[in-house]
């Protein structure tokens, strides 16, 4: 953790907290307006300080973190961690979005087989049907 660092670029902090793989799924996330900074949609290159409120959407989850540290480099999850705070009514959402997908999945059964050759065809013409 780079303790003498002030200020970071957004995209190289979220791929050094891990939040995103590579820093270019993290600017494409902060251009799709994935990520805001302060309640405010910023650019990939803005620079971010210890303090700032940082808001991912990844998927149906929503993190909403504060900036505790800045980092040169990635490095191991453990230390990635210790880069932010999460807020208590983000893990809340979290598992409570967590919670009824995993509720919806226990209620959708699982097809005894699965579909044959003829049944394949019928799915695949029912959605094609569908896609028109």
């Amino acid at each position: 953790m780079g303790a003498d660092q002030l200020e970071m670029r957004l995209d190289k902090w979220l791929w050094a907290a891990r939040f995103f793989k590579t820093r270019g799924l993290a600017q494409a996330a902060v251009h799709g307006g994935r990520v805001h900074l302060n309640q405010q949609r910023v650019r990939p290159s803005r620079s971010i300080k210890p303090g700032d409120v940082v808001s991912v959407t990844k998927g149906p989850y929503c993190f909403t973190v504060t900036v505790v540290a800045l980092a040169r480099q990635r490095g191991p999850a453990a230390a990635a961690a210790a880069m932010y705070q999460e807020h208590a009514d983000s893990v809340e959402a979290r598992e409570r979005i967590r919670e009824e997908r995993a509720l919806q999945r226990s209620t959708n059964s699982a097809p005894e087989t699965r579909p044959d050759k003829r049944d394949r065809r019928r799915i695949v013409q029912f959605t094609r049907r569908r896609e028109s």
